[in-house]
């Protein structure tokens, strides 16, 4: 090529624009295994089949959440039943977290809702670890001794009791 003169057609180049009106490219028969009408209904059962993939993986990691507590709650009793039953920072402080981590576990569903899936089981199975989380933690506070579980408890906010017989009199001894 020589300088100055623009972009020579090579021989070998092929065109693959159809700049034709009358319809040549349907009078190529279709190759084995293709067939233009099934094009527009293989997008549809693609993307059915990717709705229904993305729900079943829906399902499956709600299952997965909703299943953690176990792990949790196994980790606190070994850990509560390490801290022992006196009343000392450590087992106040575990105790504590055992009550909070339930509560704080509130929303964990709301990336999973879909109408496709199914989030009664696993919330319900949720709800059941964490509030055997919650009475293992209530539980310690009773081992503590720190819930208001007998009488001597509420003694101060009890009436004094009335007098049912008093003495009066009686000789001086000297």
């Amino acid at each position: 090529m020589e300088k100055g003169k623009g972009v020579v057609a090579r021989r070998w180049a092929i065109d693959f624009t159809d700049n034709s009106t009358s319809p040549s490219s349907r009078d190529i028969p279709d190759p084995l295994g293709y067939a233009r009408a099934s094009q527009d209904q293989d997008d549809s059962t693609v993307s059915r089949q990717k709705k229904d993939a993305e729900a079943n993986w829906k399902a499956q990691k709600a299952w997965e959440v909703a299943q953690a507590p176990f792990k949790n709650l196994l980790m606190m009793g070994f850990m509560m039943w390490m801290a022992g039953s006196t009343v000392h920072l450590f087992s106040i402080g575990i105790t504590f977290s055992a009550l909070w981590q339930p509560i704080n576990a509130l929303q964990v569903f709301e990336p999973y809702k879909d109408s496709k899936v199914d989030t009664l089981g696993p919330k319900l199975l949720f709800i059941a670890l964490n509030l055997a989380g919650l009475a293992l933690g209530v539980w310690k506070l009773n081992t503590l001794g720190l819930l208001p579980t007998h009488a001597s408890d509420w003694v101060s906010s009890l009436p004094p009791a009335q007098e049912v017989e008093y003495s009066g009199g009686g000789i001086p001894l000297r």
